[in-house]
């Protein structure tokens, strides 16, 4: 029984080194690579990720339908602005105060609050006794005239016969000057009432209602930004009834800060936004006011900005990126080129073995354009559009690529 209790011993010590080799042995034997990642591992292809190398491969057609782009880094120039913030204010050049050149009661009132109005377009009508006075006046002093001119004939015609005395001619010559001069006078005094010379020619001695009105015209297109005019009420030469403001171009006085007023000028282009769906409009600084504000100590840069639209309102507050100069980058990128991935600033790099993404340095920006400091040298293809394509690839499980 010994005898056969150490012949199953070294069976069993033969079989364990058996075993022991051949697991040595398949451990350091080179097998396929399919073998290797088993049925359901595929071999990789083009389009797949390597997450180990941070690399992403894609064919021509890929790029091409996923929209990715690449350019070749190299210098370019950094337009620098400065963003400055503002408020949108009427153009103080295209502001009306209309009020009304005599004294008189409101009778009609045709504009509101709001209203558009042209140039020569009545907004409200008085009833003026003064302007009943002016006009009489005028039409006196043409009667005056017409005597004065008959009388002055008739002494000329006596005193070319030896018939009158010089002195009785020389008086009718007199008095037809100062009814001329009386004529003149009150046909002035109509004008600063607002008569063109075709309206006072037609004047006449006729009785209607017409001769005591008087019209409030608008001076020019615009649009009605206050109104102190109701019906009844009696309004004196001094008396605002309308103010009016010409819409179409507005201003934006942007605030500029102490440390900020060497680098502005007059004459810089300057991008104005108001938020929203409104589109920004550009300009150049027109002004800058020699007295600081009381309120935040600050110099207003005027900037002159079309508002056909009417979407930029006075009294909105705007933002100005102002263009104070341009300085040349070595190595210059689009902004939209770079991806933040685990809080580092990375773009991709495009070398021989696909789309490597590789942290950089950045430096000054103008918000479209980057410098890159370090991470990428002038010469190496980068890409340029499609970057958050492939970092979205890159943060796909293997499985699914």
């Amino acid at each position: 029984m010994n005898s056969e209790l150490k012949r199953c011993r070294k069976c069993c010590a033969f079989c364990a080194a058996l075993v022991l080799a051949s697991l040595l042995t398949g451990c350091t034997r080179e097998q396929p690579l399919a073998a290797v990642q088993g049925p359901d591992r595929p071999v990789r292809s083009a389009g797949e990720v390597s997450k180990r190398k941070g690399l992403v491969h894609l064919t021509d057609q890929q790029m091409k339908q996923f929209g990715v782009e690449t350019a070749v880094a190299g210098p370019g120039t950094l337009r620098l602005e400065l963003t400055l913030p503002g408020e949108v204010a009427p153009n103080a050049d295209r502001i009306a105060h209309v009020v009304p050149r005599v004294q008189g009661v409101v009778r009609d009132v045709r504009k509101n609050l709001g209203d558009t109005v042209r140039r020569g377009e009545i907004m409200a009508v008085l009833e003026s006794r003064e302007l009943a006075d002016s006009r009489g006046a005028l039409l006196a002093a043409r009667e005056r005239v017409a005597l004065a001119q008959s009388s002055f004939d008739r002494e000329e015609r006596l005193w070319s016969k030896r018939i009158s005395a010089e002195q009785d001619y020389i008086q009718a010559k007199n008095s037809l000057a100062e009814a001329n001069i009386e004529l003149r006078t009150a046909e002035q005094n109509l004008r600063v009432l607002g008569y063109s010379d075709e309206s006072i020619a037609q004047l006449s001695n006729r009785r209607d209602k017409g001769a005591i009105l008087y019209d409030i015209v608008a001076p020019f297109d615009g649009t009605v930004t206050e109104k102190h005019i109701s019906l009844g009420e009696v309004l004196k030469v001094d008396s605002p009834a309308f103010v009016i403001a010409d819409l179409s171009s507005v201003w934006v006085n942007l605030d500029v800060h102490q440390k900020d007023l060497p680098l502005i000028r007059v004459g810089q282009r300057a991008l104005i936004s108001v938020g929203g769906s409104v589109t920004d409009a550009s300009g150049r600084v027109d002004f800058l006011e020699p007295i600081a504000t009381e309120t935040n100590r600050t110099i207003h840069a005027r900037v002159v900005v079309s508002n056909a639209a009417g979407k930029y309102r006075p009294g909105l507050f705007a933002s100005g990126r102002v263009a104070v100069g341009n300085i040349p980058i070595p190595v210059l990128v689009p902004s939209d080129a770079l991806v933040m991935v685990d809080g580092k600033t990375c773009l991709f790099i495009r070398d021989a073995d696909g789309f490597r993404l590789s942290e950089v340095g950045t430096g000054q920006t103008d918000g479209s354009m980057t410098e890159i400091a370090t991470g990428l040298t002038a010469g190496q293809p980068y890409v340029a559009r499609g970057a958050f394509t492939l970092k979205s690839e890159l943060g796909k499980p293997e499985s699914e690529n």
